[in-house]
């Protein structure tokens, strides 16, 4: 069972990882609003003929359970991209990756308030390695820079961010049980819903980039590999072996976009980009091997 979540989870940071690739190359080619409401746009379109009967089967549930989905779907898909993209505007992306790995600490913490649910050191010194992966990354291998980091408001909203898809994964505790067509569905509905008012907003702010070929091409990524697939996969992680250890694989998603940049992109590879792989690889099966000795 463990392995088959490991293998989904992997997958999830990887497609996670291509999104900051795609991120890279969306500028100037779509707006940042723009791109969130049509991966959703389109997002729909892909799941509604894959879960429109299941929904319709599945709906006296989902309609007890619409403002749990609904929540859902806002925080972990509209709100926190939003959040994101408008904080790297104030910030950089150092500062948004060292605070994006404060992602699996809140789960931890949000479960524990919650749910009551303890990790053990081992546990902790998993998320500790991880996190001086994503480090090591962020700075381009010199853990220095990180003491000229100059917090400002981009900094202060992205913990918006980070606590939006905490509470999101914390939340797929309590989904109802629907299929996984019915649930992808009622969450697609929720983000693009929630989506249009941003939208809305770049529009009559002018600031609105209208997509070309390539601006397209993004988006029928983040909407197919970075929403849909992506995110099938991390709701069946989180059932697998819970949100606890599920979030520590969120921290392999700089990781992957770095490694991605080298191949996509063109950027060098480094030598502290691997030594941060293993930092971040050996902080998950440290985590995880103490994880599955808690779960026996």
């Amino acid at each position: 069972m463990h392995r088959t979540a490991y293998l989904f989870l992997l997958l999830t940071t990887l497609l996670w990882g291509g999104n900051s690739v795609a991120g890279k190359l969306a500028v100037d080619h779509i707006s940042p609003m723009t791109l969130v409401f049509l991966r959703w746009v389109l997002a729909v379109l892909i799941m509604l003929p894959i879960g429109w009967r299941t929904l319709h089967e599945d709906w006296p549930v989902v309609r007890r359970h619409w403002l749990l989905l609904g929540g859902l779907g806002a925080c972990g898909f509209t709100f926190f991209n939003a959040i994101f993209y408008t904080a790297l505007n104030y910030t950089t992306a150092i500062n948004v990756s060292i605070e994006q790995a404060a992602i699996p600490i809140v789960i931890i913490l949000a479960n524990f308030v919650l749910f009551r649910l303890r990790v053990n050191r081992m546990q902790i010194a998993g998320v500790v390695l991880t996190i001086i992966g994503v480090a090591l990354t962020a700075s381009h291998g010199d853990l220095r820079q990180l003491l000229k980091l100059d917090l400002n408001f981009g900094d202060a909203i992205m913990l918006g961010a980070v606590l939006c898809y905490s509470f999101y994964s914390v939340g797929l505790r309590l989904k109802p049980a629907i299929r996984w067509q019915s649930l992808m569905l009622a969450l697609s509905i929720a983000a693009l819903a929630t989506s249009l008012p941003f939208f809305l907003w770049e529009v009559a702010a002018g600031k609105v980039i209208v997509p070309d070929a390539r601006g397209w091409a993004v988006a029928f990524y983040t909407a197919i590999g970075a929403s849909v697939i992506s995110q099938i996969f991390y709701i069946r992680g989180n059932e697998l072996i819970g949100a606890n250890r599920a979030g520590l694989f969120i921290n392999l998603v700089p990781i992957f976009g770095t490694l991605l940049s080298v191949l996509i992109v063109g950027e060098t590879f480094q030598l502290y980009q691997a030594l941060a792989l293993v930092l971040v690889l050996g902080g998950i099966s440290l985590a995880e091997y103490s994880g599955r000795k808690m779960a026996i």
